[in-house]
């Protein structure tokens, strides 16, 4: 039995554009250029052959993998979400920190769609998980590397 891992609408539709591509573009390319390779004679000592040949093992591999996670995938759309006012997957959250009075914005999206510098964060990272469940003008206390962390939740937003 797989569990469902939960992806944004958004994250979906970016791993579904690179299946696309790495199947009806990428593959052909390859196929073609192992095509060439072969064609230069004696495999054995041929390094286009084998590099053309790894390239296409890695492809395949990460064709394979995409479409094992968009059929493990629970997409959800934040836009259909209920306005409960509560941190939740999907949801963009703005935050300032106690200490430091930094302002902090995080959409909390699945594992792979993770990317801190563009503020996505993943639903499994220590900050998602203190700040699920809160709402507007709650402490959340995440416990960093360098000590507990206390950050406010200023916004909460469904995009």
């Amino acid at each position: 039995m797989s569990t469902k891992t939960p992806m944004t609408l958004r994250g979906a539709e970016a791993l579904r554009e690179e299946l696309r591509y790495r199947k009806s573009e990428l593959r052909p390319k390859i196929i073609a250029s192992v095509e060439e390779a072969r064609a230069h004679g004696d495999l054995k000592e041929n390094a286009e052959y084998h590099a053309a040949r790894e390239q296409h093992g890695f492809n395949e591999g990460r064709i394979g993998e995409m479409e094992a996670k968009l059929s493990n995938a629970q997409i959800i759309d934040p836009a259909g979400l209920p306005k409960t006012g509560k941190v939740m997957f999907s949801t963009t959250v703005e935050l300032v920190d106690a200490d430091s009075g930094e302002e902090l914005r995080y959409q909390i999206v699945g594992e792979d769609e993770a990317d801190i510098k563009k503020g996505l964060i993943s639903v499994n990272s220590p900050i998602a998980r203190a700040l699920i469940g809160k709402t507007e003008g709650d402490v959340a206390q995440v416990q960093t590397p360098r000590g507990i962390r206390e950050l406010e939740v200023v916004k909460v937003s469904y995009l």
